[in-house]
């Protein structure tokens, strides 16, 4: 099995991340309320980086690190950019708003992977994969020239909402992690059971975003939940 690649967290936890994708005011309320655990990473979903650029992500960080003062020096806020073309001017842009990670989308052509990563490792950044749609992820990951501390397994919100006999594709973590050390965040699932299953198939980061679209009276409750299930 290949060296783990280094990454700002720890292999030896397992993280809830938040993903919002409303609006600035709704990350806002959201983050205020969420239990203060080293535990959550927060995520500024794609939708809300076409809305709101640099400045979306900048804005999360900075609730984030109100909010989290005092349990964590730096909050993690992955930049969910779903890079397919020039990965080092994006990865530039994340880092300058204060992202902790940016993601790509594994079916990018190989070149702009390739570049995605350096660049993240040259701008002290996490790099994230995310295979969602990738009929065999290992082939993506046996091409590059450097492996990713971090790679998505997804199931689409459109393959959710129209296919309902779309699986999130659990057996792919197995296969991952029997040929790399890496950790495998998993998305595309929002309820408990979900979580439960992602966490007992050795998932590391289980993301959810339904249950946190926009903040109502029940969204910390859930999150707590979500946190139980994560060891």
């Amino acid at each position: 099995m290949s060296h783990r690649p280094q990454s700002k967290l720890n292999p030896k936890k397992s993280y809830l991340q938040i993903a919002l994708n409303s609006t600035l005011d709704d990350a806002r309320a959201i983050i205020n309320n969420l239990p203060k655990s080293d535990r959550i990473l927060i995520e500024a979903g794609t939708p809300l980086i076409k809305q709101y650029g640099a400045v979306g992500i900048r804005t999360i960080r900075d609730a984030a690190r109100n909010r989290f003062f005092g349990v964590v020096a730096n909050p993690y806020i992955v930049a969910d950019l779903k890079t397919m073309d020039r990965g080092e001017t994006e990865v530039i842009m994340a880092k300058n708003a204060g992202a902790s990670a940016a993601v790509a989308l594994g079916c990018a052509p190989v070149e702009t992977l390739n570049a995605f990563i350096a660049a993240c490792d040259r701008h002290g950044i996490d790099p994230m994969i995310d295979m969602m749609n990738v009929e065999f992820p290992l082939a993506i990951l046996r091409a590059l020239k450097k492996i990713p501390p971090v790679v998505i397994v997804h199931r689409g919100v459109d393959e959710e909402r129209f296919n309902k006999e779309k699986q999130i594709p659990l057996h792919e973590i197995r296969r991952i992690k029997g040929n790399y050390n890496i950790m495998i965040s998993i998305a595309g699932g929002d309820t408990i059971r979900e979580v439960q299953r992602s966490i007992f198939n050795d998932v590391d980061i289980v993301v959810v975003w339904k249950s946190v679209y926009q903040k109502t009276s029940e969204t910390v409750t859930l999150i707590e939940e979500f946190l139980k299930n994560i060891k």
